[in-house]
């Protein structure tokens, strides 16, 4: 197995970026340069290319290239690649860190979190991948699964989590022997293609490329008959159009799409220790978290005291990290990422704050002069017809209502176009349980708040996705099944 040829990383450490193309750096051609813009104080960023038509046929001509040697190789050889990019992301941490800052808003704390995460991911898949294995066996005949690459992957990924959600696309892919071209969200590219180059020097040429670039780039990624599977993350409008795309050439596609997560709260809970997990839950990212609770029903038992409490820690911990520095205070919330999204919550403030709705916002809601930044801000009581009940807010705007009749409140929480995630709060396990069996969504979690786990399948209901990823049984996203059957 041949590699690039090059047994360093000297100068991926620095502020230059590049889209990289069968193992090499490439710069600005005729789709030009582009920046980001730092969420915290709106500054540009570094200068970066945005890859072109060109650019993506010589990426998938050197995917295609790669192909046969990345699949030939044995799978311990490829988890042993892995393990190398594990060691890379760790060895390059606090420059990576400093990238995902500037690009998403991320507090140190959850730009650590993101990489370490990555990271994680790696190692799981370094050590878990499918084996064959007999289907059926009788005494006429024996029936064994393999499997095989499906062939070249396209990556698109979006700007909440953009290390995390490319990752775990990317090691899925790698281990069951594809090749890979990323294409990170032109808001926040830069961790991202510093990854690809970083894994430059230890993978073959073509095995894992990337690409700058929007909407465009990513239409031509999902047309292009060079590509056998696109893995996208994003939002359902656009998900709905990878999926057209996708059909022209039947590609495969997995999709992880929005989603609206209800919390359940039961009246028996730990309250203090249950506002800690919702608010944590809530708030994570300022609430840019595909999984994060965006509901939450309290039993009505509690629902006051549950209320008042969550408004306190709230302040105490969530807007005392408003337009902070991300540094000095260790913290799990930021700013909005990016103006377009800015733009989105604050129309779901003005809307709460309509007093038809039926609801009362009790603290937030407040912006700040530079960046894009919305105070956390929690509404009590709206209507579940209201904007911020019904639609995916995907920021720092969280409602609680409240319920009694156990029946109702899993009805009120099983919305007709979202189904990722939930979490069900009770100290009595069975009933938990009950509930959660009930909930139409992909993962549920009981006692804690959405946390996908490298070991778990992750994939949404309804609108929220189609097929999912992570864990063994992500695998057969990436890969084609055979059975072999032998004649006794």
């Amino acid at each position: 197995m041949a590699t690039n040829g090059s047994s360093h990383t000297e100068g991926v450490a620095t502020h230059e970026f590049f889209n990289i193309i069968n193992g090499q750096r490439r710069g600005a051609g005729s789709g030009g340069v582009d920046r980001g813009i730092d969420p915290r104080t709106e500054e540009p960023l570094w200068e970066l290319p945005v890859g072109s038509a060109e650019d993506l046929d010589d990426a998938v001509a050197a995917a295609r290239a790669a192909l046969p040697g990345w699949a030939a190789t044995k799978a311990e050889e490829r988890q042993q690649l892995l393990a190398k990019m594990a060691d890379a992301l760790g060895a390059n941490m606090e420059f990576l860190v400093g990238v995902v800052m500037k690009e998403t808003g991320k507090s140190q704390l959850m730009a650590t979190i993101e990489i370490g995460n990555s990271i994680n991911q790696c190692k799981y898949f370094a050590n878990n991948t499918l084996h064959d294995k007999v289907q059926f066996e009788d005494d006429t005949i024996k029936i064994i699964e393999t499997h095989a690459p499906v062939g070249v992957v396209g990556a698109i990924s979006p700007w909440n989590f953009p290390l995390i959600l490319s990752s775990m696309k990317v090691v899925s892919a790698l281990v069951m022997g594809n090749t890979v071209i990323m294409k990170p969200s032109p808001f926040a590219p830069y961790c991202v293609l510093k990854f690809a180059e970083l894994c430059q020097s230890f993978l073959p040429p073509g095995v894992l490329q990337a690409l700058n670039g929007g909407g465009e780039l990513g239409g031509l990624m999902t047309l292009h008959d060079g590509i056998d599977k696109i893995s996208f993350t994003g939002s359902i409008p656009t998900g709905k159009k990878v999926m057209a795309n996708c059909a022209k050439t039947l590609k495969r596609v997995t999709l992880e799409l929005g989603g609206n997560d209800a919390a359940l709260v039961c009246a028996d809970v730990d309250l203090d220790k249950v506002v800690a997990q919702t608010c944590a839950g809530s708030f994570l990212n300022a609430g840019q978290y595909c999984a994060a609770t965006k509901r939450i029903y309290v039993h009505a038992d509690i629902y006051d005291a549950f209320v008042d409490k969550f408004v306190a820690e709230t302040k105490a911990n969530y807007e005392t990290a408003f337009a902070g520095d991300g540094v000095s205070v260790p913290t799990i919330f930021g700013p909005v990422s990016n103006k377009m999204q800015f733009d989105v919550v604050k129309r779901f403030l003005d809307d709460a704050a309509r007093p038809e709705t039926g609801g009362k916002i009790l603290t937030g809601g407040k912006l700040h002069d530079k960046g894009y930044w919305i105070q956390p801000t929690v509404v009590a009581g709206p209507r579940e017809d209201s904007m911020v009940v019904k639609d995916e807010q995907f920021g720092p705007v969280i409602p609680i209502m409240k319920w009694s009749d156990e029946q109702d409140v899993i009805k009120r929480a099983n919305l007709s176009n979202s189904g990722l995630g939930a979490t069900v709060y009770s100290k009595d396990l069975t009933r938990a349980e009950r509930i959660a069996r009930q909930l139409e969504s992909g993962s549920v979690w009981i006692n804690m708040p959405e946390q996908p786990h490298p070991g778990a399948w992750f994939g949404g209901w309804k609108d929220s996705g189609y097929g999912g990823e992570m864990g063994i049984l992500g695998l057969y996203s990436y890969c084609h099944i055979k059975s072999i059957h032998f004649a006794k």
